[in-house]
């Protein structure tokens, strides 16, 4: 009988079943209330920028302007999704697209100084709520939290990398918002 890489992991790699059932029930609730309400902050700005558009403009903002190629390798997603959902943050004056310095043929996106003030809003609105849901924890809880959700982050992103050959998507040195 074929073995798959979990049934060949034993007890001691795996750990506790139980405590394995609980974690994946877990991460699908957070990844369906994550969606349904976005995680999108407090106040007016709540909801108002989908998912693919905040990662996006950070993106934009945490690294400069680059080609759809470099967005499109950093983020660890192909090209032409990068082309579909840069499309309305054009249209609607957040993303501009000028053209390369060096190769005027090819397109450079940059976040706009609009573009700039929207992220910071949607950013300020999900500090809050992310304040709002940990007001009870300890620093140190929030801190050991952020620890290792982005610890989970990257080994999902290496999974997928290993599956799939594409790039992983790297996380950014500091945290989204915050300044070294």
């Amino acid at each position: 009988m074929p073995t798959t890489p979990e049934m060949s992991m034993d007890m001691t790699t795996a750990g506790d079943p139980g405590l394995l059932d609980t974690l994946q029930h877990e991460v699908a609730l957070f990844a369906r209330r994550a969606e349904q309400t976005r995680l999108g902050g407090v106040g007016q700005v709540r909801n108002s920028m989908d998912r693919a558009a905040y990662l996006l403009l950070n993106r934009l903002d945490q690294e400069g302007p680059m080609g759809v190629k470099a967005l499109a390798a950093s983020m660890g997603i192909d090209s032409s999704t990068v082309t579909r959902q840069v499309a309305p943050l054009v249209d609607t004056g957040l993303v501009k697209r000028t053209s390369h310095p060096e190769d005027g043929r090819a397109v450079v996106l940059q976040l706009s100084p609009r573009g700039l003030s929207r992220l910071e809003e949607v950013r300020s609105s999900r500090r809050r709520l992310m304040a709002e849901l940990t007001r009870d924890w300890a620093p140190e809880e929030r801190e050991v939290f952020c620890s290792l959700l982005t610890r989970f982050n990257h080994a999902l992103s290496a999974r997928q990398t290993s599956q799939s050959g594409a790039a992983a998507e790297p996380g950014p040195a500091t945290r989204p918002g915050r300044t070294s």
